[in-house]
């Protein structure tokens, strides 16, 4: 068996719009400026406490919870998880590698567990993953806890393993866990970020990505 773990923002859904309104709602909650949006995009995977803490590292820690707390109000108010649509390609190479009996997937993702459930719920992925792991229950990226998690449920060797994601987290969370990884070229950071943090590939697209996990897994 083979096992497949797929980060989720910027790599499965486009919720680049929705992160970037729900980190100005935050700043805005606390009275801060915005930030550029490079800044916020870099700090994309980290689980929001550290993403926060990243990005404001002069401020203390009730300043930085307003933010935190600001931006979640902001992402499960008005705003619909059906604004992070899936990629174009994103669902065909699901369905073509659910339909495998030698692969397994999993997500691994910085987004809070509710956060997870309600795109999975909007987008009706619950039947492709075999398990799912978010910041809730681990470290944040690059720690390599929810990998470890992912190969353990499955019971999968990291050999067989591929993380799959947009950003240098995705790629360090995976070399820490001794999985190889591949970025995509489609999300929040470069793809020489991408391969200096170790990606073995970058795809460009998803036709792409498909035709390097048939070269991975065994077409």
């Amino acid at each position: 068996m083979k096992l497949v773990i797929w980060d989720i923002d910027g790599t499965l859904v486009d919720s680049h719009a929705i992160i970037m309104d729900s980190m100005a709602a935050g700043l805005a909650a606390a009275a801060l400026p915005p930030l550029p949006t490079a800044a916020v995009s870099g700090i994309v995977g980290l689980s929001l406490p550290v993403a926060v803490a990243t990005l404001l590292p002069d401020s203390d820690a009730a300043t930085r919870e307003k933010v935190v707390q600001g931006y979640r109000n902001a992402y499960f108010s008005a705003r619909s998880t059906a604004e992070s649509p899936l990629f174009p390609g994103a669902r065909d190479l699901l369905d073509r590698l659910a339909a495998r009996e030698d692969v397994l997937m999993a997500v691994a993702t910085g987004k809070s567990r509710k956060g997870l459930d309600a795109l999975i719920r909007t987008h009706d992925l619950a039947g492709y993953f075999a398990t799912t792991q978010c910041a809730d229950d681990h470290p944040s990226k690059p720690a390599p806890g929810m990998v470890l998690a992912c190969l353990s449920d499955t019971g999968i060797d990291a050999a067989d393993a591929v993380m799959i994601g947009d950003t240098s987290f995705d790629m360090l969370m995976g070399r820490n866990a001794g999985v190889d990884g591949i970025g995509v070229a489609w999300g929040h950071h470069p793809a020489a970020d991408l391969t200096a943090a170790g990606a073995v590939a970058v795809a460009r697209d998803f036709a792409e990505l498909s035709r390097l996990l048939d070269a991975r897994l065994g077409a």
